[in-house]
């Protein structure tokens, strides 16, 4: 980012009051920066045609993947072909941790397809459809990792290159706003025109639209960047902030999805008749979970509030060692001693990242549903 001449003032002011006592120093104030309250573009799909195509590029992979559900054979080559073309590529913009990860996942995920899975009787074969949803060997849908974990380690891992470019420009926050998921009418919901995707989709349903939420947090920290960005090098110091909570608020939304499918696991799993549906919905929402989390390993310790150790000790409880056997099946066949591990989940991301009591009950709930936005 650009020099900050307002510091280099005062270090010359503070250099020449050293020399002469008896004069007088003068702080420069500006006034304070005008935020508004609705983002306007005139170019935001000029401005932001890549990261647009890089949510296509996601949603295509996502397609791809879907057909597995329906228990037709994917195509590795496909999938690959998905996730390495495009300009830009998923790949080009997805950390070197994750990245390596992919072809891997994708090879499971096409050996999976066409088959049929019990997790009864796991890990067993390849995997295959249980329940309307296609899961590996273990228990685990690939699909969800996959996807759900580029909204971190992709996504995310963009947006920090944005921010971090040495001459951010007002065309930029055009950028994040789309690689977030959002379009410049903040609809705050994913049943509306220019309706949220990815990420912004999940920060909406935590979002109670009281003008407090991480959603509404997010669009204020961009029109504030963006205002701050538009009044030049004097407001550097509320363009960093603005960009900082909007990276914080977008982290923690993402967290508190994480919360939201555990209990939901949680609730499924803990029935006293559980249905075969009941079963492959909670692996599915677990499945979620896991990708949520795994995609911020590997993301710089400076650009997130969560470290790697804390995430392994994470995927540790989920039955998904980043090195290690995956037994993801048994939160289903062995729930009385696999669900408390759930709760221990629940009770780190709280302590993490300062949740309060009734930000954890909020999170139970879908507010874009219950409020019928």
């Amino acid at each position: 980012m650009k020099f900050n001449w307002k510091n280099s003032f005062f270090l010359l002011a503070f250099s020449v009051s050293l020399f002469s006592c008896d004069e007088e120093t003068t702080d420069v104030t500006f006034p304070t920066l005008e935020v508004p309250t609705i983002y306007e573009s005139s170019d935001y799909e000029s401005n932001a045609s890549a990261e647009l195509a890089v949510r296509l590029n996601l949603s295509a992979l996502s397609s791809i993947m879907k057909e597995g559900r329906e228990g037709a054979t994917v195509s590795e080559s496909e999938l690959l072909t998905a996730f390495n073309e495009g300009n830009p590529s998923l790949n080009s913009v997805t950390t070197t941790y994750y990245a390596e990860k992919m072809p891997t996942w994708l090879a499971e995920l096409a050996n999976a397809s066409g088959g049929t899975f019990d997790p009864t009787t796991a890990p067993a074969g390849n995997g295959g459809v249980y329940g309307g949803y296609l899961f590996d060997e273990n228990g685990l849908e690939i699909e969800q990792v996959v996807e759900k974990g580029l909204f971190g380690a992709a996504l995310y891992n963009h947006a920090l290159t944005v921010i971090k470019s040495d001459n951010i420009e007002t065309s930029d926050i055009d950028r994040l706003v789309a690689i977030f998921g959002a379009h410049p009418s903040f609809p705050n919901s994913d049943q509306a025109e220019n309706s949220d995707a990815f990420s912004a989709k999940y920060a909406a349903r935590r979002d109670k639209n009281d003008g407090t939420g991480f959603y509404t947090s997010i669009k204020t920290n961009l029109i504030t960047a963006k205002a701050a960005i538009e009044k030049g090098e004097n407001y550097n110091q509320e363009r960093d902030k603005a960009l900082s909570d909007f990276r914080y608020n977008w982290e923690k939304a993402n967290m508190a999805t994480v919360i939201n499918y555990l209990l939901g696991t949680i609730s499924k799993l803990n029935k006293n008749e559980i249905t075969e549906a009941d079963k492959a919905s909670a692996l599915h929402s677990y499945s979620e979970v896991v990708g949520f989390v795994y995609g911020w390993k590997g993301i710089s310790e400076n650009d997130k509030a969560i470290s790697d150790a804390e995430i392994d000790q994470i995927l540790e409880s989920l039955n998904v060692p980043a090195n290690g056997e995956v037994t993801s099946y048994t939160f289903v066949t062995d729930s009385f001693n696999q669900l408390p591990k759930l709760q221990s989940v629940i009770d780190k991301l709280q302590q993490i990242y300062s949740f309060t009591d009734q930000e954890m009950i909020d999170f139970e709930y879908n507010w874009v549903s219950e409020q019928g936005r």
